[in-house]
């Protein structure tokens, strides 16, 4: 953790509004006029999509699993370093992951690739991350621990399971057969990897259905917003959440427990801004007075 340099994590995966998390955290970067560097997490696979199948290939083929959820897939200890040397000195490493065709032609580069490694930009205010493993922790790697504001995005399983069906069929030209054998394949690391992270979280956001999801393997469509509620769960200890001015604002929105608030699914965006953005000031007043008792000692 960096009060100088900041680290903001949104982990989850598939299903929980990943659209509207992005638009919600970039509107509040704008309106607080903060330069943040950019950080995928598809960026730390080991693989690139040819050399996945063939590792997918090799591990069937000795019994074993391998999946995108899990260490063998991913260096959660280069993920690590980079929070760390951020953390430290503000700047760091990154590279793309490019899903698509879009994404790869302006690289002149195939889908599945990766770009070169490259700086991220200097002087900026805090870096933000989004994707599977900002609080993952294993033996090697402890990524949780640099981080200051860890924020979970969390459909329940179904959900997910339509969302990567639907999106991998639609989208990335998978087939339903291949789809399915990959969310089998990834069950023990996602049990293992993903689940445990969402119990290191500042805040989760998870998203839940109010139409039928029971069977997701048929699903030919994902649910819309305004067909879930978002179950918000603050950690326990965090003090300066003011509740009673969310559900003021938020029209629908009431508590079920003592530190978890559930709000409409169509004022999820909503929701994300008006509980975030005092969370992200307080980060960024941190780190002002740090900065100035810093030069106030150099002055001296």
């Amino acid at each position: 953790m960096s009060v100088k340099h900041p680290i903001l994590a949104i982990t989850g995966s598939s299903g929980a509004g990943t659209t509207t998390t992005t638009n919600a955290i970039r509107h509040i970067f704008h309106n607080l006029d903060i330069k943040a560097a950019m950080v995928s997490g598809d960026s730390f696979h080991r693989y690139t999509r040819p050399e996945m199948e063939v590792e997918i290939r090799k591990a069937q083929e000795q019994g074993k699993h391998i999946s995108y959820f899990g260490p063998k897939a991913n260096d959660f200890c280069a993920l690590e370093d980079l929070f760390r040397e951020y953390g430290k000195t503000g700047s760091g490493k990154h590279r793309q992951y490019l899903h698509s065709f879009d994404e790869a032609v302006p690289f002149n580069q195939m889908p599945g690739t990766f770009t070169p490694w490259q700086e991220l930009p200097k002087d900026t205010d805090l870096l933000f991350y989004e994707g599977l493993h900002g609080g993952v922790v294993t033996d090697e790697a402890d990524v949780a621990k640099q981080v200051d504001l860890l924020v979970g995005m969390v459909p329940i399983v179904n959900l997910e399971w339509i969302q990567k069906i639907v999106r991998d069929t639609s989208d990335r030209g998978h087939t339903r057969e291949a789809v399915m054998s990959s969310i089998v394949r990834s069950m023990e690391d996602y049990f293992n990897y993903i689940t445990p992270q969402f119990s290191r979280t500042h805040v989760n956001f998870q998203r839940v259905p109010t139409v039928d999801t029971s069977n997701p393997i048929s699903a030919r469509e994902i649910p819309l917003s305004d067909e879930s509620f978002v179950v918000v769960r603050f950690r326990r200890e965090m003090r300066n959440v003011d509740y009673p001015y969310l559900l003021q604002m938020i029209d629908g929105a009431f508590m079920s427990r003592i530190n978890t608030m559930v709000v409409p699914g169509g004022k999820m965006g909503l929701a994300m801004e008006l509980i975030l953005t005092p969370l992200i000031e307080e980060l960024m007043e941190k780190k002002r007075r740090t900065s100035v008792q810093m030069d106030w000692v150099a002055g001296k």
